[in-house]
This record gives C-alpha cells, structure tokens and sequence, in this order.
C-alpha cells in the first residue's frame, strides 16, 4: 500500500487525553444490557485499551475467541470472504481491527458488516478524526509549519474527495485509504449501515465506537457532501418535497439526528441544543439566514411560500403530536417561521407547536391577512427585538 502523502505516526501520549467537543454527552455501552457472555467480556477487557493494545491482546488470544465474536484487518478480508467466513452462525459481535479511516470502500463493507451479523449484534471500530490528526500536526510540528501542514492535510484530505473537480484525482494519488473523517461522519456511516452507536470514546489517540445492529441499511440516499444540500422534507399533504440550502453541517450528519435530539435535546427557536453537527462556515452563515438563500429556488417554484410553518425532516416531524402533524400538512411550509412574529421566541417544542398552531388557524380563515400581519411582525422582531437563527 502506498504511503499517504501526510504520514501520521501513532503517537499515543501525543493525544491520549484529549476529547472533541460534544463527545461528554455520548452514548456509553451499559455491559449488563449486552446478553451474550462472550461479547460481554470482550467489552469489559478492552473498554480502557488503547488502539495498539487492543491489537496486541487480539493477536494474543485469537484462538480463544469463539464464534460469536469475528475480527477482520479488511486489509486482507474483502466482503465477499467476510461473507463466507460467517457463512455458518452469524457473529454475534465484529471486531475491526482496522481504522475505518483507512478502509478504502467504508460503506460498502459496513453494509456488509450489518448482513452478516446477528440480529441485535455488535460492531467495535475506531478511527482517528479529522480533530485528533489535526492536534497530532500541531504537536509534532514547530508554529508555522505545523500550521501550514495542518492547511495542507485538510484541503487534501478533507476537500479533494469531495469535490466533483478533484475527488477523481485524490482517488488515484491514495486509492481512499487514508480519509480523514469528522466524528460527526464517523457516527453518520455507521448509523447509514443500519447501526445505533451504544458507545463512542476517545482514548490514546483514537475514536473508539461501539454501534448495534438495529436496522437494514439506508440504500439510495446519499449523503449530502457538496456546497449546496438537497434535503428531504415533509411537504403540504404530508408529500415529500426537496429543499436547497448550503451545506451548514458535516458530511452525513442526517443519520444521526435522531443520536443528537435524544442527547441534546432542543434550544430556544427550536434547533437542537449544541449541535456538534455544525461545521465551522455553518456557525457563520446560520446566525443570519445566509444557509437558506437556496431555498428562494424552491419559493419561486412553490414547494414553500414566503411565511409558513419550517419545513422539516421526518424525524422532527415525528416529535410533533398527531394533531399537529395533521393540522401542520394542511398549509404550505414557509420560508419565515411563524414562531420569529412572536414577542419571545419559543423554547421548548411544545411552545413551537402553539405558535404554529396560531398560525395554521388564522391561516386557514384568512390566508392574505394572516401573512400579511405575520410578515410585518417578524420583520420588527428581526430588526428591533434582534431574533436569530442559530
């Protein structure tokens, strides 16, 4: 395999006590849900190991680990042989012994990960994120030039695979063996391959994550990686439209909504409670609506109109009472929240639902005059009262 064009050597005390923002409200695995007796000890052994270690007691004790519990390098198990070694009694845990930032085809063999294992079966990963490579750079590195390296791996690492222009170029240079993936990303495709994540941590320089097969995997949705989403919401009469804006959030950061609300929860306007999710250029252009110019393409077209109710994904819909989604799919979703006309911005998803419910009623008796009022109202809070999105 070729060497990557930034080298990163495994440097365990250069990281080992460092933590992403966010990563204190992540899921932690509670060993008496975990049934099987293997798999259970398996976790109580390597829950405090690092990386080299957990290898280390791999290779040591391969040939007492039973069948419920399948290693793979992937370096040398392709999916097809992974299906075959697993042809007999599904696994009842997968362990990849291979960061997942170095697996060329990720997807693929997380799918093929899900098929093989039993149901409610575990899979153990690591990684190393784009933070942790970034702080390992800064470390090595004088001021200056670590500084320069760290510019230099993102835009190569982290830009060149996702543009049309260059993705086909980075391929041939690395044939995808050394990405470097956000944390948010990390979560987002295992949970695309059907996983629930029961435990996340960071510990001697890696992103250790620990998913649970609850579903089939999502197929013909692919994640959202160019400059401007298209993104899929609950429409009038509870039809799916496609919205536009400019991509605010990290790659595959959609999966794992329902993670992020279980752990956050919401904030005031309604947005989740420290998003993690929210990339660097997100917490610039979100403050100030900038994220949904795209969306002017689809009031032109009419999926939405100038005031209405926020279009949303079918998870946040779901958290609505079945009243409100009744009532909710009877009117056009808007381009200004109605919640931005009143004095004080709701708080909580129930103070959301009886501002949108205000509006759908008045809305439905008098279309014209209810938008026109709503208009005026939330331009004087936007400009006076200083309401914000975030």
């Amino acid at each position: 395999m070729k060497e990557p064009l930034f080298p990163l050597r495994y440097e365990p005390d250069m990281v080992e006590n460092y933590t992403e923002d966010g990563v204190v409200n992540g899921a932690r695995l509670d060993l008496s849900s975990v049934e099987d007796e293997e798999v259970r000890n398996f976790f109580a052994t390597v829950k405090d190991m690092s990386f080299a270690d957990t290898l280390l007691w791999l290779s040591r004790n391969a040939s007492r680990l039973g069948q419920n519990i399948f290693v793979t390098d992937v370096a040398t198990c392709t999916t097809e042989e992974m299906k075959r070694a697993a042809a007999g009694d599904r696994p009842k845990l997968i362990v990849i012994s291979r960061p997942l930032h170095t697996i060329q085809y990720l997807d693929e063999f997380l799918t093929t990960a899900n098929s093989i294992l039993a149901d409610g079966g575990y899979l153990y990963c690591n990684a190393m994120t784009a933070v942790l490579k970034r702080q390992m750079l800064l470390r090595r590195w004088p001021w200056g030039v670590s500084h320069l390296l760290v510019m230099l791996h993102y835009v190569w690492h982290r830009v060149m695979p996702k543009l049309k222009a260059t993705k086909g170029l980075y391929y041939a240079v690395t044939g995808g063996k050394n990405r470097t993936f956000n944390r948010v990303e990390i979560m987002g495709r295992v949970y695309k391959a059907g996983f629930d994540v029961e435990d996340e941590q960071f510990r001697s320089g890696h992103y250790f994550v620990t998913g649970r097969k609850a579903r089939k995997p999502i197929v013909g949705n692919e994640p959202s990686e160019s400059p401007v989403v298209a993104l899929r919401r609950v429409g009038k009469g509870g039809q799916d439209i496609v919205v536009y804006k400019f991509r605010t959030m990290y790659s595959y950061s959609e999966y794992i909504q329902p993670y992020v609300y279980e752990r956050q929860n919401l904030k005031v306007g309604g947005k989740m409670k420290d998003d993690y999710r929210i990339n660097f250029i997100g917490r610039l252009l979100r403050p100030i609506w900038l994220d949904e110019l795209p969306m002017i393409y689809n009031l032109i077209r009419g999926d939405i109109k100038l005031i209405g109710v926020r279009p949303l994904s079918h998870h946040y819909f779901g958290l609505y009472t079945p009243e409100m989604q009744e009532l909710r799919v009877r009117v056009r979703p808007g381009l200004l929240p109605p919640f931005y006309y009143e004095r004080q911005l709701p708080r909580t998803l129930d103070e959301i639902q009886a501002s949108e419910r205000r509006y759908i009623e008045a809305y439905l008796e008098h279309p014209f005059r209810t938008d026109w009022r709503y208009f005026w109202g939330i331009l004087f809070n936007i400009i006076f009262r200083r309401h914000r999105s975030s």
